[in-house]
């Protein structure tokens, strides 16, 4: 006698399996649908049906645009976000030293860090736009636009490190101090190799949030736009797939900067596994 492949499941199970498909087609369907299109052929359109398969929107990223620019856009894009990861995991350290211990205004410093997250982007955009105005500055990605990231991106790391510092097990520092070492020695070969994968974490998080940050930089980037705002004034003029072959290629390096830190991470488990074995 065969059995139905939903006999013995419960309704709960199939249900939550039925909810779980759908968030995944909702989540990945835009991107794969994007990405399909960026391989229209030639004289292929902005949607379906396909015309033809080829790379000529993808080459054509490499060449003059008639409307935008790719290539700096990107640039920008990336080292802003360059910028805020390195500034932001830094930051993120100290002050997960600096929390370890109470001190006067550590509860006023800890409630701005909040504010800041829970402040609506848009807000801090068009504040941070006004502030440079008033004095007299002119925007720009690497100034007002770094500064308005900052207040986003840096309070995710300062969190992860407080709860890291949390967890921390205080008897590792006590035990480099009973066999001599300084407070410097203590923190390099013993705190820093331990938190380490969550500061690859912090930093990972950090670019992330920078690289496809729209809100608030619409108004600090000035006359030179980042990745994403170039991609929003793209869909008001776009005539060709060529936006679509932008989108499938950030989408790529995304994932190959995912795949990379999780190898890295991968690497350190290892290494640190030999030395605990040696």
């Amino acid at each position: 006698m065969k059995t139905s492949f939903f006999s013995g499941r419960r309704i709960e199970f199939i249900t939550l399996t039925a909810l779980f498909g759908l968030f995944v087609l909702f989540l990945y369907g835009p991107t794969i649908t994007i990405g399909l299109l960026s391989f229209q052929g030639p004289n292929g359109g902005l949607t379906f049906p396909m015309n033809g398969w080829s790379l000529t929107w993808f080459r054509s990223l490499l060449e003059a645009q008639a409307v935008g620019d790719f290539a700096g856009a990107f640039k920008r894009s990336l080292g802003l976000a360059l910028l805020v990861t390195v500034i932001s995991t830094v930051i993120s350290i100290l002050a997960g030293f600096a929390f370890r211990r109470l001190f006067k205004g550590s509860n006023f410093l800890f409630a701005l860090v909040l504010i800041s997250m829970i402040t609506p982007s848009i807000l801090v955009s068009l504040g941070v736009g006004l502030m440079f105005d008033r004095l007299g500055l002119s925007p720009e990605w690497y100034s007002s636009a770094l500064g308005a990231q900052l207040t986003w991106c840096l309070p995710f790391g300062v969190l992860v490190m407080f709860v890291v510092f949390n967890r921390f097990n205080r008897n590792l520092e006590a035990a480099s101090f009973d066999m001599g070492a300084s407070a410097w020695q203590t923190v390099r070969w013993v705190v820093l190799p331990s938190i380490f994968p969550s500061v690859i974490g912090i930093a990972m998080t950090s670019f992330t949030l920078s690289y496809d940050e729209f809100a608030r930089t619409l108004m600090t980037s000035g006359s030179h736009n980042t990745l994403p705002l170039e991609i929003y004034g793209m869909t008001t003029n776009a005539t060709t797939p060529a936006l679509y072959a932008l989108g499938t290629v950030t989408t790529l390096f995304s994932f190959i900067l995912i795949s990379f830190t999780m190898c890295l991470l991968v690497v350190i488990a290892k290494r640190r596994a030999r030395r605990e074995h040696a």
